[in-house]
């Protein structure tokens, strides 16, 4: 098991839509609320002046947000096209696929003005149709106008790319797109609930980068029967693919080890104490915050974690595992001489296990897919990087995977041994 557990932590972008570097573009309150010329001008500069002509200020600030709102997951297939779609977003209604944003008169959004894209994010209405929820518009509705016209300009700057979109694959009654207007009528808000406190200027600024840009509520809080953000949980939670979305609420951010500073390295590398991003948490900071400026990383860890953030929970001093001799046995035969065969991981080769987010969590439910389908080598920034781990899913049976799994468990993560084989049965077949 090579980085195996990687971190759980915060998921903002892909399902059901997908989830910034300059000094020039950082100052942390000044794109989520520009003063009132900077910000007229920069719309009108969006609006009326041809994508050539828009200052080349506004196009490297626009460029800066699309990042922070992660656009390329959706947007940017693996290999295709900068913001050419065709990336598949599963859901439980089918399968969604990201439309070609480029500057493609035919196929893309080439034909639009400024007011047509500040209505898709913030109404969810294109100039030809509805839009389902699969594009993030119940968070970026949060948008500030300025906002939405620096990433139009920068849009507007890419190369055009003639690739015609690709139809959703929706089953029925899920198709009938007219019905969207109904789904907005009852669901679709101005403003979302904060899982945390706070006043700061840093916690002002991560609520926007949180809740509007990084969309962390599509992915990490539940849903209901109609695919509507549960705004009784906020930040809950939520299975949507198969590694599920951890909760970021403060008090399980701190049951699981994280702090500010934490969480603030794990946005700008991938990689923290509690382990790496892997699933789908990797492709946010491959193409999102790791772009993000300090100010803005420390501002949006504030916000996660409120001004007041719990005390981070320690781990157990000496964990009772005279009961799990038989996972001990499976994780020195299969997992040490990655993770070390005291938990704490190789550099460069595998995380720790030792605290790691996913080990630590309520949950097993990642940490059982994980060993099942194994992670795939992660580059990260700088040098760093993690080999690939295979999966367990033809060399262990289900009991054998619920043995290794509590063993990890209250080893390692300070939980509970209540992993049986009939939870280890049921996500394998998944």
């Amino acid at each position: 098991m090579t980085n195996a557990m990687a971190a759980d932590a915060p998921t903002s972008a892909s399902a059901p839509a997908a989830s910034a570097a300059s000094a020039a573009m950082s100052a942390p309150a000044a794109s989520a609320s520009e003063p009132a010329a900077k910000a007229s001008s920069a719309m009108v500069a969006a609006t009326s002046a041809p994508a050539s002509q828009a200052p080349s200020e506004l196009i490297t600030r626009g460029k800066y947000l699309a990042r922070a709102a992660d656009c390329a997951a959706c947007h940017t297939s693996a290999d295709g096209a900068p913001f050419a779609g065709g990336v598949p977003l599963k859901s439980p209604f089918g399968t969604f696929y990201g439309t070609n944003i480029t500057p493609d008169k035919t196929n893309g959004i080439g034909g639009w003005t400024a007011d047509d894209f500040y209505r898709a994010l913030h109404d969810g209405v294109a100039p030809d149709k509805v839009l389902y929820p699969a594009m993030p518009y119940t968070s970026y509705r949060q948008m500030t106008r300025a906002d939405s016209d620096a990433i139009y300009a920068y849009l507007m700057s890419v190369k055009p790319a003639a690739v015609p979109n690709r139809k959703h694959d929706l089953s029925f009654p899920y198709n009938m797109r007219f019905a969207m207007r109904a789904w907005d009528w009852m669901f679709l808000k101005d403003t979302l609930p904060d899982a945390s406190k706070g006043q700061s200027a840093d916690w002002l600024r991560g609520r926007y980068l949180a809740n509007a840009l990084g969309h962390c509520a599509e992915c990490h809080t539940p849903r209901g029967t109609f695919g509507q953000l549960d705004k009784a949980k906020p930040l809950g939670g939520a299975a949507l693919a198969r590694i599920a979305a951890p909760d970021l609420t403060p008090d399980a951010l701190a049951a699981r080890g994280w702090t500010v500073k934490d969480l603030q390295t794990f946005f700008g590398t991938g990689i923290a104490p509690q382990g790496s991003a892997f699933g789908e948490m990797y492709p946010v900071v491959h193409l999102s915050t790791q772009y993000l400026t300090g100010d803005d990383l420390r501002a949006l860890s504030t916000y996660l974690l409120g001004d007041a953030p719990p005390a981070p929970k320690p781990l157990p001093d000496h964990p009772d595992t005279s009961k799990l001799m038989a996972g001990r046995n499976l994780y020195l035969a299969v997992c040490a001489g990655c993770h070390a065969a005291d938990g704490t991981g190789k550099p460069h080769v595998a995380v720790s296990m030792l605290g790691n987010s996913t080990v630590r969590q309520k949950d097993p439910r990642n940490l059982i897919v994980t060993i099942l389908d194994g992670v795939e080598a992660q580059k990260f920034p700088g040098l760093e990087a993690m080999q690939d781990m295979p999966g367990f899913d033809k060399r262990l049976t289900d009991a054998q995977i619920s043995e290794l799994s509590n063993y990890l468990r209250v080893a390692y993560g300070g939980q509970a041994g209540d992993v049986n084989s009939e939870i280890v049965k049921q996500l394998r077949q998944k």
